[in-house]
Parts: structure tokens; sequence; C-alpha cells
């Protein structure tokens, strides 16, 4: 490299300050000689006299004064020393003072920075499974500034991929590439189509084959919502995070545990110094850092447990859809309710995340984001807002009892349906489902068979005496239930649900007017947010986590789905424990009745999924649940069920919803059974933390030839 430091710059520029000046002082030197020798006239010998003049003629033409060389001599060699001060103060300056910049400056232009993207960090599930790994392809890339310098490049290279001249055309437009770099434009090209470029390689100037590591999934459709999926950075996203070392063809987590995790995953660029020459051209290269790959993110997640709840909820939607029902979408979840671990999340319909490989398709795209087939794109299970119905009652008995409304004992007569006593506008009457009417029944009954009117007097009770309890005992409870606020899942994307309330209805009224007339709110919205419906919306994770905070008895977790962060020499980096983030204050004069209810919802023949369940091994596992059927006229209603068990030692809570499935023992709850059964002969295994190396499905190491150059330049495509 040292012979071509000073390549492009004056010979001059290279020499010592010494011998400058010595130059210098020499020019200077000679010139001023060559001015102090200047050979006189030739004298004659003769006497030279001047003619005498006349007065006037002296006057008219006065004799030129006799010259005196001496000074023009002092003058001329000021001159030349103040012109050599100004030279030796700037010699000095570019010498000196900013030399090191001009280093700079000239090694910039000789020397080119290319990154080598490093093998993505693993994926692994529960075990050690591989849910998302790594594999080499080829990628075939092309010089631009080769491109240009010869087109017919373009439409042989076009002709041997089988792709249209326009597509190389748009890839060579990009501006996500610097023209030294060869910009890719054809991915997990044939290896006969390889060999065909390598064995005329004089017919492709510029053109270099790649070897690129990309993201593969073994299991498919298996956790894809969790998983994700890669995609190119966006400019914006760039701007944010070139800093780190991100480069603008970088390919970042885009969602799930892939986004979620991306700053461990990533792992770290290798670097290979290219020297360049004046047009950009890589003429050479000086030294390569190879990559390190990522660390790996080890999940909770069971995978046989993951494709047996996947496969529970698609089978369900299937039967509900051939008996009439439009069972539109679902999601299921369970979860660990002692310290919030996510051992399975699926939601329907799903899709591959293999599609994001290499750049997704635009009808690709459209297929999974399309509403016509569903939104497979979309995860219910953290995204997807649902109206509660009935397992919201999960709060309002909660409030009732820690604020004394009513007590254990508190008996009310079910005659099937509540007026509100005094009301002669708006709507004043509502009644059970089924207008089903069950005589003197006590909280216990009430949860078991999900009876409105027992929830529907407790939401009048409270409005009546807001004076006493406020206008919004329910909503705090919920509050701490977690339910209309975020769960802190460690997956990007969670949406956040609402508990109605009237601050949500002003809210909404002034924001959305048009969709939300009226900003009022009234004894019979409170008797409806009793029971889960009017405008409240909650998530999926939401409902599964405030099940899990009673049935562990008061402590709210984060929904974790991740378990470790480990090196790719098996050292554990980070266990991420649990994060509690809230507690529900559950003495057993609460939670006991409470309990004895979501038990009877299976247990007792006036439960609402007592049929459901019938036939269940409760001696095996012991579980309790609730039920839920949403309104949603015209269409038909949220199915809902979530349950818990063993229920003296929880270790599982399942819950389930699909979308107008009609009532939650007809939906929801066979879902949850399914789950529950399987979980009976399938215990999920206790948690091991992978201690042996980790490496990629296809191993990708320093030593691997990431780049196999092909024809004319050759640079990693970062």
């Amino acid at each position: 490299m040292s012979g071509n430091r000073y390549r492009g710059v004056p010979r001059l520029f290279g020499r010592s300050l010494a011998k400058r000046i010595l130059d210098y002082i020499g020019i200077t030197w000679l010139i001023a000689l060559a001015v102090r020798l200047k050979p006189a006239k030739p004298d004659t010998g003769k006497l030279r006299m001047k003619p005498r003049q006349s007065v006037v003629k002296r006057i008219v033409n006065p004799v030129e004064a006799t010259p005196k060389p001496e000074r023009r001599l002092r003058v001329i060699g000021v001159v030349i020393l103040f012109a050599f001060g100004v030279l030796l103060v700037r010699l000095y300056y570019l010498q000196v003072l900013s030399g090191h910049t001009f280093s700079k400056i000239v090694n910039s232009n000789s020397v080119r920075i290319a990154q080598i993207s490093p093998p993505r960090g693993l994926i692994l599930a529960r075990g050690g499974t591989v849910l998302a790994g790594d594999s080499v392809s080829e990628e075939v890339a092309i010089s631009q500034s080769e491109a240009s310098s010869h087109p017919q490049v373009i439409g042989r290279l076009a002709s041997v991929l089988g792709v249209p001249v326009s597509q190389i055309k748009q890839a060579l437009s990009t501006n996500l590439y610097s023209s030294y770099q060869p910009v890719p434009v054809a991915s997990n090209v044939p290896m006969n189509d390889i060999m065909y470029i390598r064995e005329h390689q004089q017919e492709f100037p510029g053109v270099s084959i790649l070897a690129k590591t990309v993201r593969t999934y073994p299991l498919g459709t298996t956790g894809a919502h969790v998983l994700g999926y890669l995609g190119q950075i966006t400019a914006s996203e760039y701007r944010t995070m070139a800093k780190d070392g991100y480069s603008a063809s970088s390919q970042i987590g885009q969602a799930g545990i892939e986004a979620e995790y991306q700053s461990y995953l990533r792992g770290k660029p290798g670097i290979e110094r290219l020297e360049v020459n004046a047009q950009g051209q890589v003429v050479g290269k000086f030294s390569t850092t190879p990559p390190k790959m990522g660390d790996s993110v080890v999940l909770n997640m069971d995978v046989p447990l993951q494709q047996q709840v996947a496969s529970d909820l698609a089978s369900e939607i299937a039967t509900l859809r051939k008996h009439g029902e439009p069972a539109t979408g679902g999601a299921a979840i369970v979860m660990n309710p002692q310290n919030g671990h996510v051992l399975a999340m699926a939601s329907y319909p799903t899709y591959n995340p293999s599609v994001w490989v290499g750049g997704i398709s635009e009808a690709q795209y459209q297929a999974i984001t399309s509403p016509a087939n569903g939104v497979p794109l979309l995860n219910r299970a953290i995204d997807g807002l649902y109206t509660p119905g009935s397992t919201f009652k999960l709060a309002t008995a909660t409030a009732a009892l820690q604020d004394h409304l009513i007590t254990p004992t508190y008996t009310y007569h079910d005659t099937g349906s509540f007026t509100i006593p005094g009301c002669n506008v708006g709507k004043c009457n509502f009644h059970n489902a089924g207008y089903q009417a069950l005589g003197n029944i006590q909280l216990p009954i009430a949860i078991s068979a999900s009876d409105d009117s027992f929830f529907y007097n407790i939401g009048y009770m409270f409005w009546m005496q807001r004076s006493i309890y406020g206008q919004d005992p329910i909503q705090k409870v919920a509050a701490e239930y977690g339910l209309g606020e975020l769960t802190g899942i460690d997956l990007p994307g969670e949406n956040v649900g609402r508990v109605d309330s009237p601050q949500v209805r002003q809210y909404l009224h002034t924001h959305y007017p048009q969709a939300f007339p009226y900003a009022g709110w009234y004894t019979g919205d409170n008797l409806e947010m009793a029971f889960g419906q009017g405008m409240t919306v909650l998530t999926p994770i939401e409902v599964a986590d405030a099940y899990a905070t009673f049935a562990n008895g008061g402590t709210r977790y984060a929904p974790e789905v991740a378990a470790a962060i480990v090196s790719p020499s098996g050292k554990v980096i980070k266990r991420i424990q649990p994060k509690v983030t809230g507690h529900v204050n559950l003495p057993s004069w609460i939670r006991q009745p409470m309990l004895a209810g979501f038990e009877g919802a299976v247990t007792n023949p006036l439960g609402t999924a007592y049929y459901t369940f019938q036939g269940y091994p409760y001696s095996s596992l012991p579980i309790a649940g609730k039920t839920g059927t949403a309104s949603q006229n015209p269409k038909p209603p949220v199915s809902w069920f979530t349950g818990f068990g063993p229920v003296n030692n929880p270790r599982y809570v399942v819950c389930a919803v699909i979308n107008q499935a009609g009532y939650g023992a007809n939906g929801g709850a066979p879902v949850v059974r399914q789950i529950f059964q399987y979980l009976i002969k399938h215990p999920v295994p206790p948690m091991v933390i992978p201690s042996s190396s980790i490496t990629s499905t296809t191993p990708v190491s320093g030593s691997l030839p990431l780049k196999v150059p092909v024809a004319g330049n050759s640079a990693s495509t970062g």
C-alpha cells in the first residue's frame, strides 16, 4: 500500500518539509544570482561627452537620471524574500498543521470499506429445536461502473438468469449501494447458471457471485407470528440506525422476535478494506475481518404444544364454518401463571415466514395482508381487539367484593331480566342470554352460570352509589388486572385495549364524532360495562394475563416469550427474569367464592361450559375457567373461553377466542379443552438453556468464503 500512498497528488507533496525548503532556497538563490550577474554593455574605451544643451532644450528634454542597479536588486530581493516567506508558511500549514487531514483524504481516495453481512443468530424453542436458522445461498451481483462501461453485459446476464432486463436495470438504479459495490440482482440462483457464468467470465465483466446467509424457517408456519420476519431496512430506520453500523442494504427484523431482539440476533458485520481507482473500481483488497455470528434467542415456547395449539384452533374454526358459523379467525395462548412464560401462541389464519426470504413478491404480500384472506399477517393474540363479554366479569366480581358492595353470601333474586328502576328513556330492560331465570343465587353460581342479571345489578348499584364508590370502581380493578393496558409482552406491535367509562366515551366522541355520536354516560352504560359489553375491547393476551393474575393469587407478570440470550459459543449472556407489573388484592374471602364459580363453569350442571367438558379427566388435571359470549350485532358473537389448572397450583392458563363463532361454550371452550387434554399426556418439560456451542443450520464462520469473485470487481453486499 505504501507505494500507492500518494497516488494522484503532486510528487512534491510527498517530500519532507526539510527537502521542500531546500528546494525553494535553491530556486530562489538561482533567481537572485541570475539577476545580480546580468552582463553590462561592453566598454569601447572612448570618453563619452554629453553635448551642451541650451537652457530651453534642457527644460524641454531633461536628461534621464542615471540608472541605479543596487536599488533594483534590493527591491527584487525583498520581493523574493517575501514570496519565500509566504511559501514557507504555506508549506508549514500543509505539511505540519494539516498533514494528518490530507493524509486521510489520500487514503480515503484509495481505500474503501465494505461490510460483510454476518450470519444471524438462531431462534430456538425450549429444548433447542431450531425455529429460525441460517443457510448460505449464492446470489449474482453486478458492478454499477462496469455495467455502465459494458452495457451489453446486462442483456447477457438477464438471458442466463431468465429475468427481464428491466429487473436488472431497476436493481442498478437503487441508491442503496456505493458505485464500487456490486449490486445483487438475483438470489437463490441455480447452480447450472452459476457454473455457466464462471466458465464464461470474459463475457460477464463486473459480475460477481456472492455467498450470502439467508434466513430459514425449518418448521414452516410453526410459531410464525411469534418469530416474525426480516425485511429491508427503511429510509427512516436507516437514519436512526446508521450510527450502530447498519448499512442502507441491511436486512433487519420487522416483526416478532426477529424485531424485538434485533440487536442480539444481528451479529457483528465483517469488514473488507478494498483498493479502488479514481473511477471507484475495485482493483485490489488490503485486508478482511470476518463477520461474527449473532447471539441466539431461546424461547419459552414448547414446539409440540405450539403445534397442537395451532392445530386445535384451526380445526375448531374449520368445524364452525362447516356448521354455518362465519368464524373469521381467532387466537389461542398458553401461559405459565407463576412467571408469565408464554408456552404457546397461535393466530389463525397464519402464513409461512419464508415468503419474506429474498424479498416478498407483490402477489405474496397481498395474499397475507388481504381482508379477503383474513389478514394472515395479523397476530390476533396481541393485536386483535375483541369485546370480552362475560370474561370481563372477573373484574366486576373482584371490584364488588373489594369495595364491600356485596359480600360472598350476598343473594340476588334472578327473574331472567333486569329493569332499571324509574327508567323511561333509552334502553331500560336487560335480560339474560336465553331469558334463563335462576331465582335466588349467590356469586359462585352467578359466575358459573354467567348470570347477566346478577352483574347488571352490580353495575346498577355501583352507579347509583357513585358518591361513595366513585364513577369508575370496576374500571380501576380492571386496570389492576391489566385490562385496557399494555401487558409488556416482549413482542412488538402489541395493541392496547380499552375499558368503557365516562372518560372513554367523551374521548371517543371528541376525536371520532361520526363513529361515536354520543358522549353521555347513563345508568344503562354502567350496566353494559359491568358484564363486558359497550365500548370495551380487549386483546387475548390481556385477558390471558388477567386470568393468570387471578390464578396465581394476585401477582401480575409481563408475558415473556423469550427465556435467554446465548452466544454462539454457548455462553448464557442474559436470562430473562420474570417481571412483576402489578398486584390485585385477593384475600381468601374474595378469591375462594370466585374460584368456586370458575370451577363450577366446567363442573356444575348450571355451568356455561359444563356440557363442553363432559368426560374431561378432572382427576388428572383439575381446571377452572370462564366463558364469554360478546354480542356484536348484526354479526355473530365473539366466542371466548379462558381456563387454568391445576386449580390448587396452576401451571397453565389457556385462553382461546374465535370471532363470529357464537357462544363461548361452542367456540373457545372446545379449543381449550383439547389443549388441556394434550397437556395431561404431554406436560411442558422444564426449561433447559443450551450450554453447548450453538451453530447455524448451515455453519458459517470466518473461514467461510462469504464472497466468491467471478469476474471483474467484487465486494460484499454488506
